[in-house]
């Protein structure tokens, strides 16, 4: 698992995997959102402009983001 460090108060769903570079771009990022490959907290969330805050989990192929402070 590897953290992602928040300079915000939260960071979407979309701008995390690009961020970590688990996707190419927005598009791309749009895309795997809404086919339900990424999960967080443990469910599947199908939502490009979901709100993480420190201590949400997101898995995406294999890879596992702690969001912390």
């Amino acid at each position: 698992m590897t953290d992602f460090k928040l300079r915000g108060d939260y960071i979407t769903l979309g701008q995390l995997l690009k961020a970590e570079n688990l996707v190419e771009d927005g598009a791309m990022a749009k895309e795997v959102i809404r086919e339900g490959l990424a999960k967080v907290n443990g469910e599947v969330d199908t939502r490009r402009g979901k709100k993480l805050y420190p201590g949400d989990v997101v898995e995406f192929e294999g890879n596992e983001i702690k969001i912390v402070r």
